[in-house]
């Protein structure tokens, strides 16, 4: 009869209720530290270009998870993870310079102290936890620790060194717990092939994925958040043609008043791929 399915009926009506509500507050935690002064002006005129929030969203950022950024450089998602993360009784951990490698340079050590001094602040960012990450580093926490393991931006320079991708892959793999996530963001070569090691920044995605699923992981899905059709992928500097980097000239030479800088301005940032890998449960 229906009204003995009545009672069961009200709970499912209320339990999604009560999900929908704190699916309405997470977003509102999300926006909220996106939205906060904490992020400085230079990343916030990126966000157009950087998505922050459908790509945490389609990342499956949520409340209370141990999320590792691997090499952080500025800050753009520190930003943003490291307080939502206090916000929502989580963990933000930075992948960053292997004090223990004997070959870490003066300007990589320099940089890590720089950072930490920069997001010090644990009113703000809360207690950010380090991890050590590089060639010859130890693993990035206990193993099946963390919900999500964020690399933007990286692959391509682990491919100009022998074996430095699949030990990252590797460490990834290790450090997440099953169900866990790698989210990648990476410069785009498609549809034209990878150039040899991937030298001018752009990346094939079926080199990510081959490479992923190589260490265990599966694909779950990809999402055209960050494309940007305008990128023709053929600059003279490569990748780092567009911004934010801008770089008009070779190194070490005076940028040529015939260059045209506005050209690639006008195209934005990079075409990028978004991908969502998971560990098999």
């Amino acid at each position: 009869m229906f009204h003995d399915k009545f009672p069961a009926l009200i709970a499912g009506a209320l339990g999604a209720l009560i999900l929908g509500s704190a699916a309405q507050a997470q977003d509102a935690v999300l926006r909220e530290v996106i939205a906060g002064p904490q992020r400085s002006e230079a990343h916030q005129a990126r966000d157009a270009a950087r998505n922050p929030y459908d790509s945490l969203v389609f990342w499956g950022l949520k409340p209370g998870q141990t999320v590792v950024e691997i090499s952080p450089g500025s800050g753009y998602w520190t930003e943003i993870l490291a307080p939502y993360a206090l916000k929502t009784d989580g963990t933000y951990v930075a992948g960053v310079a292997d004090l223990d490698d004997p070959a870490l340079s003066d300007g990589a050590r320099k940089g890590r102290e720089a950072f930490a001094a920069k997001y010090d602040d644990a009113a703000v960012f809360g207690e950010i936890a380090y991890a050590g990450f590089g060639a010859s580093s130890k693993p990035l926490g206990e193993p099946g620790s963390a919900d999500i393991v964020l690399t933007a931006r990286n692959i391509h320079n682990w491919m100009w060194r022998e074996g430095m991708l699949d030990k990252a892959l590797a460490d990834f793999y290790a450090v997440l717990k099953p169900g866990g996530v790698l989210a990648v963001e990476e410069h785009r070569s498609d549809p034209r092939p990878q150039v040899e090691e991937a030298r001018d920044g752009y990346v094939a995605t079926a080199v990510v994925v081959a490479a992923a699923e190589k260490a265990g992981f599966e694909l779950a899905e990809s999402s055209e958040i960050n494309a940007n059709p305008k990128d023709t992928k053929d600059h003279p500097f490569g990748v780092w043609t567009l911004p934010p980097v801008r770089q008009s000239a070779a190194r070490g030479e005076t940028v040529s008043p015939d260059f045209d800088r506005a050209k690639y301005d006008a195209i934005g940032e990079s075409d990028r791929m978004t991908l969502r890998f998971v560990k098999p449960s």
